[in-house]
């Protein structure tokens, strides 16, 4: 998909016209179908005019090359974006002047936290953390709420404790400033549950499945940006 944000609003289903019309046009396509939705935007957009692109792997050059459009910023948000708590790492080509560099940021900050790096290089890495992050803590949530349920808990119940035990943990991490593993030890009494818990979490190699993980997905982004 491609859409163009102008002053006025308007909705269309060329990819084309959208281009024409909008002063920032974002690129949302899967990497596999980008070069056949780009190909045909060639010299579409105005002078002015920037281009946002949140396709995995996609790096700044091949975009700017199909499109023939040096204003290219790259960007990578993550699901949470759809109700404007999404974490966002973008970086933009030095063609971008300074009000160019605003309107992207304007853009994504629309999508949550937006956080600029000067280096095209960490956007593969923004991809494993944050781009696929989502998916993690859901497989974290669901495997707890599945715990629960095996003890007894009815679904409801369970899906109610694990959403807001995460989603208080989160606040609570944000607001403290101290480190995880601070906030870890303060609730592991020694010889009790959560210390009982976590023994078998270390045991199960928890920590090297998610290192691993997200190796797994840097590498797969490294190697989307390959294939173009």
């Amino acid at each position: 998909m491609v859409a163009g944000i102008s002053s006025a609003p308007q909705i269309t289903a060329d990819n084309a016209e959208a281009a024409r019309w909008g002063k920032v046009v974002i690129f949302a396509v899967k990497p596999q179908m980008l070069q056949q939705v780009l190909a045909p935007l060639r010299h579409t957009l105005g002078d002015d005019d920037i281009a946002i692109s949140i396709v995995a792997g996609a790096s700044i050059q091949s975009i700017s090359a199909t499109i023939d459009h040096p204003l290219i910023a790259r960007a990578m948000p993550n699901t949470p974006a759809q109700i404007s708590e999404g974490m966002t790492v973008w970086t933009a080509a030095p063609e971008l002047n300074g009000q160019q560099r605003e309107w992207a940021r304007l853009t994504l900050g629309a999508l949550g936290h937006e956080l600029f790096v000067d280096n095209e290089r960490y956007l593969d890495m923004a991809t494993a953390i944050n781009g696929s992050g989502p998916a993690y803590f859901f497989l974290v949530m669901e495997a707890m709420i599945d715990a629960g349920v095996h003890l007894g808990l009815s679904r409801r119940i369970a899906e109610e404790l694990v959403l807001q035990t995460m989603l208080g943990s989160v606040r609570y991490a944000l607001q403290s400033g101290q480190h995880p593993a601070q906030l870890r030890n303060a609730v592991t009494s020694p010889g009790g549950t959560s210390a009982a818990a976590l023994a078998e979490i270390e045991r199960g190699g928890l920590r090297t499945v998610l290192s691993d993980a997200i190796w797994a997905a840097y590498r797969r982004s490294v190697e989307l940006g390959k294939s173009e």
